[in-house]
């Protein structure tokens, strides 16, 4: 069994080495561009570097799947693997804004069991935003077990955004932090009713706040309402829907020629 205290403190001593080179503190921190362009900081190898250590030696026999780590296949091999972002809104991050976490989920026969994403930067005076989720056992920020949005109806359902489209002007736009874990979690909290994306992503940005989610009682799925796995050969999902269960269908309804041109 995992020491999921253990995890906790790992977890945020991994939040505490990236405050250390936060901007929003006044820091410096080194940052280039990867091959696709997006953004990467010092920061971000420093804390999957402690990850990687820690969690292996938490539990040896599991598997690693990291955004900041070269892939290996011998994943697939692994009964258990972890997923590992680092610092999931990384945009966030080196601008000195709040709105980036890091995320690590531990997943077996392609589904999330453990989930810990925490985000060091936000309600500072309570030690930052910490959230956890078990299989079947719920889900909790900072001590308080979640229920997701219970919203029944498509029109006005609050969306993290900074803008949206003309089909979509009956929605309301809620703020949106950069890290899309954060932006998952917050229907799980009941701060939003929707979450869409309808592009290619990867299993680590949502592995565990789609476990915390679902633990919550939203509705999880990639772009066209089917069921999202992990631990595959090709890490990647063609966008995600996290909704309140009662407006899951009408989302997937309404994104359907969208997600079906995009794909």
């Amino acid at each position: 069994m995992i020491d999921r205290a253990r995890l906790e403190a790992i977890v945020r001593e991994g939040g505490r080495i990236a405050l250390d080179s936060w901007p929003g503190d006044g820091h410096a921190c080194e940052v280039w561009d990867k091959a696709d362009t997006s953004p990467v900081s010092a920061a971000d190898i420093a804390v999957d570097t402690f990850l990687k250590r820690e969690l292996k030696a938490l539990l040896p026999s599991a598997g690693w799947l990291s955004e900041e780590t070269a892939d290996s296949s011998a994943r697939i091999e692994r009964s258990l693997t972890w997923l590992v972002d680092p610092i999931d809104g990384t945009r966030d991050y080196v601008r000195g804004r709040p709105g980036w976490a890091i995320s690590v989920a531990l997943v077996s026969a392609s589904r999330p069991l453990l989930a810990c994403l925490y985000a060091p930067a936000r309600r500072r005076e309570e030690g930052g935003e910490i959230w956890h989720a078990e299989a079947g056992q719920g889900a909790w920020r900072n001590g308080e077990r979640l229920r997701a949005s219970h919203r029944k109806a498509l029109p006005g359902a609050r969306v993290p955004a900074n803008a949206l489209m003309k089909e979509d002007a009956d929605l309301t736009r809620v703020d949106q932090p950069n890290s899309i874990a954060l932006r998952i979690a917050m229907v799980a909290a009941d701060e939003a009713d929707l979450l869409a994306t309808l592009r290619w992503g990867y299993e680590w940005d949502i592995a565990a706040a789609g476990l915390i989610a679902r633990e919550a009682g939203a509705a999880v799925t990639d772009a066209f309402g089917k069921p999202l796995n992990y631990n595959k050969r090709d890490p990647r999902a063609f966008g995600v829907l996290v909704t309140s269960a009662a407006i899951h269908t009408a989302a997937v309804e309404r994104l359907a020629e969208r997600a079906k041109r995009l794909a």
